[in-house]
């Protein structure tokens, strides 16, 4: 059942599928943030639900935060749009006591980049390329970005890519314990399907409870984290980067960061 145009929900055999379906980047907008929002807390309280899969439509996973909307926040405090928006769904997707499993049909980029980090697996179409982003247009990490991508591929490769903004391509993913699994283009659906169902056949209690612990053991800062990656955003917003990379952005060129 469609939750809005912009984000399409189905529930079969207790696998809840929530899609991105803003083409043709399937880029997050607060609409998209606070539907994905609602859809977790109707996972959590609903026993039928026992894994959700988290995909977007068409060749692409998602291009981050839409820069056109974030062109139309940029007088507004960052930090104040993290908190109620990206923050939340980050701490909702690492609590949620059920398996959260990334269908990574594409690119993805920036705060979608951290969305599919904080879930719980990840699988990858050999299309896929992740792109750290955010540096990219003058800004700092948000979304978890800052801790999940250098605990996952280490300090050095995570501190490169978000530097160089160069792409992370499927197999250096699957190599580096990025993702879990590769599969080809062709079978990437079914497979991320019987994935999914094979998850949620399994003792989701104690998947939950193993949860907590990994979220203990290895995110015991998250929240502080993203809190202090929100402040820094609104450090960066006001910086001569971000002005020339929102704006070489909208006028589609590389941005001059050095003049």
């Amino acid at each position: 059942m469609p939750e809005t145009d912009l984000v399409l929900s189905e529930q079969k055999s207790g696998v809840l599928r929530i899609t991105l379906n803003h083409p043709k980047a399937n880029a997050f907008t607060e609409e998209i943030v606070f539907t994905i929002q609602r859809l977790f807390r109707q996972a959590k309280n609903d026993e039928k639900v026992r894994c959700v899969l988290l995909a977007g439509s068409g060749n692409i996973f998602s291009a981050g935060h839409d820069l056109e909307e974030v062109f139309r926040l940029r007088n507004e405090s960052f930090r104040n749009h993290l908190l109620q928006s990206f923050n939340p769904l980050i701490l909702q997707i690492r609590r949620l006591e059920k398996p959260v499993i990334a269908a990574i049909n594409g690119p993805v980029a920036g705060a979608a980049f951290g969305v599919a980090l904080a879930c719980d697996l990840r699988i990858a179409s050999e299309g896929a390329q992740f792109f750290v982003g955010f540096l990219g247009i003058g800004l700092s990490f948000d979304s978890g970005v800052s801790l999940f991508l250098p605990q996952l591929i280490g300090l050095a490769r995570a501190t490169e890519f978000a530097f160089t903004n160069r792409p992370i391509s499927a197999q250096q993913a699957l190599d580096w314990g990025l993702i879990n699994r590769l599969v080809p283009q062709a079978t990437f659906k079914r497979m991320t399907e019987e994935w999914a169902q094979e998850i949620a056949n399994g003792p989701v209690r104690s998947f939950g409870l193993a949860k907590r612990a990994l979220n203990n053991a290895q995110f015991p800062n998250l929240e502080s984290v993203l809190d202090y990656e929100a402040y820094l955003q609104d450090i960066a917003k006001h910086g001569a980067e971000f002005k020339e990379g929102l704006q070489a952005f909208l006028e589609k060129r590389q941005p001059k960061f050095s003049e």
